[in-house]
């Protein structure tokens, strides 16, 4: 496990850059490599070289893009679905819901599984588990031939109330060919809404073999470490743990973010914090509320992903976000990206693509002395080309071009933010905002200014702090069961069937070397009002005690309770070893702080290892560091903290 060993490596590979941060037992050092999309090992290996880590003694914790961008772009393995008789097109047919509500002419869904790779098989339970129609050999033999006549590299199998008996699917995954990856919906997602099931259970299936051939080139490449991966729930698995379960991975990079954000904020003393993570192709934020916020009604594209993962929003809006003319003459950010290759216009790779980070430069908020992850060096006279083009189009100076492309980009982070927390009850005004990634500390005050808030904190090592969450993520295991109508109803029903979740995940978390006695567990249930379709979840006591608490989340997140009775949903358990101890003083703190240099518009910049933790940087201001800058606008100040973070506090106006 990686707390029991002194040198450990957090990667988290990202769509622009890719970041590491290296803990050898005493002190932390950290660099970024541009990515490599195509083969994400290869930026790997690179980044690896320049820590000039011993590997054979180190743990490697390594936040993964492989999962979502098999999904995203298509490009995952060819998949079979498995179903009962009847149920061939439930994929296609989902909920028959519409992104475009009013649109004349709305765009279709993708299908997720061609017909001809959807197979019925007539067998059948209830929602008891009593057996309606029975699988005989014959109909697996059938079966089989459908199978191999496709010529499929995995398959998912998802029959109806298998998370009350799983036999069936147990029967028909052992009859398949050894060489196929099978998925069953009783083993990825063990509840109700068959649509969900069969939807999560494809993906895993879907990006199964594709994770496997990742996971088993990295382990080729590095033979002699540990490795780690990090799960969407916030938590670590082995990796051989994780070529089973893709799905699991979808929000692996991510999730590094939040984890470390939680331990940042945990230091603090601070428990209600809103994120900000900007990287180069997008940007996530989430609510931390006393602790990570899980979610089961995620999506990645165009798929709800009922998997439990942390609770994310993410929108096209990160440094290499292009801006461009919509057909109505407005100027838009995003979601396109200039990604690693080109990058912005700025990178000198001959781009002509108008980027967030081009504005930046263009505005002074990025320094033309930047050098990006160390080394890569801003081509100033390339930005202000690429705005020109822009510019010309609307009628506008290339400054006032560049401010109106930063306005939409916070604008629309603003509104992220707004979303996970003012539209589900929450007051931001009592929020911290946490800010990182390589570009949030550029726009950490505005953001802050927009919601009301009046506190912010850029973490030391801001600029790859989804590597540093991989560090100190702890292992973890999170299963499920729907109990609703299988005739669990008393207490003591309900603590027996958390007692065999707890069970399974021990065993799991055993084989994953961590002790008996260091596994924690938390129990919770789905809740809901008789007559409602969503639930929402609540820690577990009993079902009175665990009946108040769903009341009174309903009230905060709606406005209102119901006169109805409350009924158990599904039973959920995590399980989780202990967090690796990371006990570290950043290199390069000096006593006293030097004199800041100035900006081509004289804004003064400072070197963040040149700030004395008692020094108060008052804004307009500069903070450079060797993988982020951030800025610190008017009306804010800036002081470090005891654990090196930067503290933000806005100013009383006069």
């Amino acid at each position: 496990m990686p707390g029991q060993n002194i040198h450990i490596i957090g990667i988290d590979s990202g769509g622009t850059f890719t970041d590491f941060i290296y803990y050898n037992g005493k002190t932390l050092c950290s660099c970024k490599v541009l990515s490599t999309p195509q083969s994400p090992e290869l930026a790997i290996i690179k980044g690896l070289e320049q820590l000039n880590a011993p590997l054979d003694q180190c743990t490697i914790v390594h936040g993964s893009t492989v999962a979502t961008n098999a999904v995203l772009e298509g490009k995952g393995a060819r998949t079979a679905f498995i179903t009962n008789r009847g149920f061939a097109d439930m994929l296609t047919i989902g909920r028959q819901t519409r992104s475009e509500l009013y649109a004349l002419e709305p765009k279709s869904p993708p299908i997720p599984v061609a017909p001809e790779l959807c197979f019925e098989i007539d067998v059948r339970i209830d929602s008891h588990g009593s057996i309606i129609t029975n699988l005989d050999q014959a109909k697996l033999s059938t079966l089989k031939q459908q199978v191999n006549d496709a010529q499929v590299e995995s398959v998912a199998i998802n029959l109806l109330f298998s998370f009350v008996d799983s036999r069936h699917e147990q029967l028909i995954a052992n009859a398949l060919p050894d060489n196929i990856f099978v998925s069953c919906s009783s083993t990825v997602l063990a509840e109700y809404k068959e649509y969900e099931r069969g939807i999560s259970t494809w993906l895993n299936a879907f990006v199964g073999p594709v994770i496997k051939r990742y996971l088993t080139r990295l382990g080729e490449h590095l033979p002699t470490s540990k490795i780690s991966i990090m799960q969407s729930t916030g938590g670590t698995a082995a990796i051989d743990h994780c070529a089973d379960h893709g799905a699991k991975l979808l929000l692996s990079g991510p999730a590094g973010g939040l984890a470390a954000a939680r331990h940042i904020a945990k230091q603090c003393g601070i428990t209600q914090l809103l994120s900000l993570d900007m990287g180069g192709t997008s940007t996530d934020v989430a609510l931390i509320d006393h602790d990570l916020q899980l979610t089961t009604e995620g999506r990645i594209g165009d798929y709800p992903v009922a998997i439990a993962m942390v609770d994310i929003h993410t929108i096209g809006a990160g440094g290499g976000s292009i801006a461009w003319i919509d057909d109505g003459g407005l100027l838009q950010v995003g979601p396109q990206s200039a990604g690693a290759t080109p990058g912005p216009a700025c990178y000198g790779n001959n781009s002509q693509l108008a980027t967030i980070t081009d504005a930046n430069l263009i505005l002074g908020k990025l320094p033309r002395s930047t050098k990006l992850a160390g080394e890569l060096s801003l081509d100033y006279s390339a930005a202000q080309s690429a705005i020109s083009t822009l510019a010309e189009k609307l009628r506008l100076s290339i400054a006032e071009t560049a401010s109106g492309i930063i306005a939409i980009a916070e604008e629309n982070m603003a509104n992220a933010l707004r979303r996970i927390s003012i539209q589900r009850g929450h007051d931001t005004r009592l929020f911290a905002l946490s800010s990182f990634g390589g570009s949030g500390g550029l726009h950490v005050c505005a953001i802050a200014d927009m919601l009301g808030i009046q506190h912010a904190i850029i973490p030391r090592y801001a600029g790859v702090l989804s590597a540093f969450g991989m560090l100190i993520a702890p292992r973890k295991q999170l299963l499920s069961r729907t109990i609703i109508g299988t005739g669990i109803a008393t207490d003591g029903d309900i603590n027996s069937a958390f007692q065999d979740l707890s069970d399974q995940a021990t065993l799991d978390l055993v084989a994953q070397e961590l002790d008996v006695h260091d596994i924690s567990h938390q129990l919770s249930v789905d809740m809901r009002y008789q007559g409602q379709s969503f639930t929402l979840n609540v820690p577990w006591h009993s079902l009175l005690q665990s009946a108040l608490l769903f009341a009174e989340k309903h009230l905060q997140r709606y406005g209102h309770t119901l006169d109805h009775p409350v009924e158990l949903v599904t039973i959920r358990l995590s399980a989780s070893g202990p967090e690796p101890l990371i006990n570290a003083m950043p290199s390069g703190i000096n006593a006293s702080a030097a004199t800041p240099t100035t900006s081509e518009d004289n804004t003064p910049i400072y070197q963040r290892h040149d700030i004395a933790p008692d020094a108060i940087v008052t804004g307009p201001a500069i903070i450079c560091e060797e993988i982020t800058t951030s800025y610190i606008a008017e009306n804010w100040q800036a002081q470090i903290d005891q654990y090196h973070n930067l503290r933000l506090e806005r100013l009383a106006l006069n």
